[in-house]
């Protein structure tokens, strides 16, 4: 076996995110995108150190758990999603595998209570930042999501499951202006054209929509003037019928170098920037940049979760590290002495204390910082901590100031369990304790799924 053969397999397992695990001449091959059953073809892409990966080439049969009635149309192109194929029930059931496969490699002794799923699995995504290109070398304008394993290729996503049927409507009438308009789209490498990004979010409990299109300042090459352009694609987005109403619609420029969603200035064409949204009978202000969950009723169940595991906070100070907008230290709040918010991205943290006003929250406070940084500056002294991180999880230094505070319960979320998995080592050898988890689906058709962790000190 070398790199460039090609293979045929029955695909074994699923080892998380998305590994799909074969044997082909005797040798264990990981192809990723491939689903337990499946018989596929796949070229051998690396092999070291007596491990093979290999690069899915096509899907001989599907798998006999590839039930789904109604897949999205999309799939296995656009690079969204991985598990459409699968019914529901079946997502759930490979999630909850993986997560407790990988929590038993590091824990002896721990409760799990398995997976809660999303209250809904179709259109649940609140917030979608489709890409303009083409979808091969100098064909029509596309808008949607990039091909799968493809830096550049974009796929039309007018059909999309993961998102209510406004951001389709929004995304196909906005693709068919620009294309009618014969406007270009930004090319990355020769850094030239006008049309990035087009953002959409919309509140699943408000109905409201916040449409944003960002483009260059490159208006050189325009037929017609940009704001009579703008104009237009204000009007064709407002005769639009919608189940929910525009809170704003926007004109955002970013003239960044990076492939990233961002504002170097930002018009309102109509409307304002920011809409609201609910969650667990909080009202939260999201402006087009905010941090806030992608799956509304989902973070319900996770937030849930998260405060079932918190337990009694009467009379205790609980810091609430890499507290994003503040949803989870609002939340407790209520029951709470006292919450200390310590957030890296100073916008999350100045929404995080609009929203606590918003909420008639007093006793909450957010801290703009690193928590590597911040946390030994803090006055307050916390009786349990609550911790949220990014994906790639804590870094090492934070996370041993975060021990060295002695608290008797620590809750873990986290969004990418094979962080959290190298983080409990940390804990363990530290004298916590894992006393339960459970996973949470918050991404329904994706390989993605997140973990709630409640630990004990044993000293």
């Amino acid at each position: 076996m070398k790199k460039g053969d090609i293979y045929e397999g029955i695909v074994e397992k699923i080892e998380f995110p998305n590994k799909g695990i074969l044997t082909a001449d005797g040798e264990k091959v990981v192809v990723k995108h491939a689903v337990t059953g499946q018989k596929i073809s796949f070229v051998i892409s690396k092999k070291r150190k007596g491990k093979c990966e290999g690069r899915l080439l096509e899907v001989l049969e599907q798998s006999p758990v590839e039930t789904a009635e109604n897949p999205c149309p999309h799939a296995g192109i656009c690079g969204g999603c991985g598990y459409q194929t699968l019914s529901y029930e079946e997502q759930l059931k490979i999630k909850e595998e993986q997560v407790k496969a990988l929590i038993d490699s590091v824990c002896d002794e721990y409760e799990f209570e398995g997976i809660e799923g999303s209250p809904i699995s179709d259109g649940y995504r609140n917030k979608m930042e489709f890409s303009f290109g083409d979808e091969y070398k100098g064909g029509p304008l596309a808008l949607g999501m990039h091909k799968r394993g493809s830096f550049y290729d974009v796929v039309t996503t007018d059909q999309c499951h993961i998102v209510n049927g406004d951001f389709c409507r929004i995304l196909a009438a906005t693709q068919e202006y620009f294309s009618k308009a014969g406007v270009g789209f930004y090319k990355k490498i020769q850094h030239v054209g006008y049309l990035r990004h087009l953002l959409v979010r919309r509140a699943v409990k408000t109905g409201e929509i916040l449409a944003a299109l960002v483009t260059t300042s490159q208006t050189e090459g325009l037929s017609v003037k940009e704001e009579e352009l703008l104009e237009g694609w204000l009007n064709v987005l407002m005769k639009l019928e919608l189940e929910g109403r525009y809170a704003g619609i926007l004109h955002i420029v970013n003239d960044s170098l990076a492939d990233v969603v961002q504002s170097d200035r930002t018009d309102v064409l109509y409307g304002q920037d920011y809409f609201y949204e609910e969650l667990l009978g909080l009202r939260f202000k999201i402006s087009p940049f905010s941090f806030f969950q992608t799956n509304s009723l989902g973070a319900e169940v996770l937030y849930e979760t998260a405060r079932e595991y918190v337990g009694d906070t009467k009379d205790k100070v609980v810091f609430d590290l890499y507290s994003g907008t503040g949803t989870i230290a609002q939340i407790i709040a209520p029951v709470a002495k006292k919450v200390v918010g310590v957030e890296i991205v100073e916008e999350a943290v100045e929404a995080a204390r609009v929203n606590a006003e918003l909420n008639g929250l007093d006793n909450c406070e957010f801290i703009a910082g690193d928590v590597l940084k911040v946390i030994d500056e803090i006055k307050d002294k916390p009786d349990l901590i609550i911790l949220d991180p990014p994906r790639d999880g804590i870094h090492p230094k934070a996370l041993d100031r975060i021990i060295n505070f002695g608290v008797d319960r620590l809750v873990y979320i986290s969004c990418k369990p094979t962080s959290l998995v190298r983080d409990l080592i940390v804990l363990q050898g530290r004298g916590y304790r894992v006393v339960k988890g459970r996973a949470v689906d918050m991404f329904p058709g994706t390989y993605n799924v997140e973990v709630v962790i409640m630990m004990t000190y044993c000293g």
